[in-house]
């Protein structure tokens, strides 16, 4: 029909009869050659699109109201549990209060072999233990001496403890060898503490949740208190240079951990005390990091840099300071996103496209190159005008 005849016109792939096609070898090992490579390119495409692209954009944090999540895991080898301990203190100074936390202490023995079962430990303020001072003078007829440090409510000390809280209150150094009430509490702890302080080592692990600004926590020898907003360690009756606060950090991170985007530098980080009453500093810069999949709910994390530095505070040294692990850490103003998104099916069908006519398009060059060549050179034989 003339119409067909005419649609016939538009036909961009014109056919040749088989009787004058010429099929040759080089023909088939292209065309073999070719079709490997399409499957292989298509395979890796197909697996290219199935697996998801994560893209990253940087802008303003301006997320509220969330809570900070520090894990940590620390070996001190040579300070017992007894006589170490762990503080949270925010960006002013102020102990944290309340906090919610999971952070277990573990003795180990020498080896770094656990000895019993971890226990929780105790890192909320100490309790105001001046009212017991009260009830316990109105109650008893005695009354100790508090060797100067009496107050308008706290006029007798018939205990230790009373006396150092006395002179807490005062703002006062005790010295416990000095107060009658003390001398026998003194000698049964120092029997004590010499046969397992520096015979044991400890194990501090978990998480605690604290407020999401700025802050610090430090884990050092001695027994923290606070008073007028000063926070304190007592370590007597030893030397701070006693005290060896080699350690290792196992593992410290900030925010939930699910593999992706985050970095963690400290871990399975090691240092060793030259010398008695060393500070291990490790400053932090936090970088909010939020993690959006392609199905579930937003996470959130942190990748975090440190600087370390580290420094003798023994009275030879001149320095000042408490030996101790101090982490210090601050949060940037930025957040990191990361999402996870899928490969369009247009995109992944013009991919599709693109290797298969390109790869048949190369091929079909390739071998109308060898095909003339050979031919000419065919030419040139019967000829005889090969040289």
């Amino acid at each position: 029909m003339p119409s067909l005849d005419s649609l016939r016109r538009f036909d961009a792939y014109p056919k040749i009869d088989k009787e004058f096609s010429i099929r040759t070898i080089g023909g088939a090992t292209l065309t073999i050659v070719s079709g490997v490579i399409i499957i292989i390119l298509i395979y890796s495409e197909l697996m290219a699109y199935l697996t998801p692209i994560i893209t990253d954009e940087l802008f303003v944090d301006s997320t509220r109201g969330q809570k900070l999540k520090i894990n940590l895991d620390f070996n001190i080898p040579r300070i017992s549990c007894d006589y170490v301990s762990l503080d949270a203190q925010d960006a002013t100074g102020e102990q944290h209060l309340h906090i919610e936390h999971d952070i277990y202490k573990r003795r180990l023995d020498l080896n770094g072999q656990p000895i019993e079962k971890p226990k929780k430990e105790d890192i909320s303020a100490p309790p105001n233990k001046s009212n017991e001072s009260i009830v316990s003078s109105t109650t008893e007829k005695a009354c100790g001496s508090c060797y100067g440090a009496e107050t308008n409510t706290t006029k007798c000390c018939n205990t230790c403890q009373d006396v150092i809280d006395a002179y807490r209150n005062r703002q006062w150094n005790p010295t416990l060898e000095s107060f009658e009430q003390c001398k026998h509490k003194v000698a049964e702890e120092k029997l004590s503490l010499e046969a397992k302080a520096f015979d044991e080592g400890c194990q501090i692990y978990g998480s605690m949740e604290v407020n999401r600004v700025g802050g610090s926590f430090h884990i050092a020898p001695g027994k923290s208190f606070s008073f007028s907003h000063i926070h304190v360690h007592d370590v007597q009756p030893f030397a701070s240079s006693r005290f060896n606060t080699s350690h290792r950090i196992n593992t410290l991170s900030f925010g939930e951990e699910f593999g992706f985007g985050q970095t963690s530098p400290l871990d399975s980080t090691e240092e060793i005390a030259n010398e008695g009453a060393m500070m291990f500093q490790y400053y932090i810069k936090i970088v909010p990091t939020e993690f959006v999949p392609l199905n579930g709910p937003k996470l959130h994390t942190n990748q975090f840099s440190v600087t370390k530095h580290q420094k003798s505070v023994s009275v030879a040294s001149g320095e000042t300071g408490m030996p101790g692990i101090f982490v210090t850490y601050e949060l940037s103003p930025l957040m990191v996103r990361f999402t996870e998104k899928r490969s369009s099916f247009s995109h992944f069908a013009t991919n599709l496209c693109a290797i298969i006519g390109g790869i048949f398009t190369v091929a079909g060059i390739i071998d109308s190159l060898l095909f003339t060549s050979i031919h000419a050179l065919k030419r040139k034989i019967e000829l005889g005008k090969l040289s």
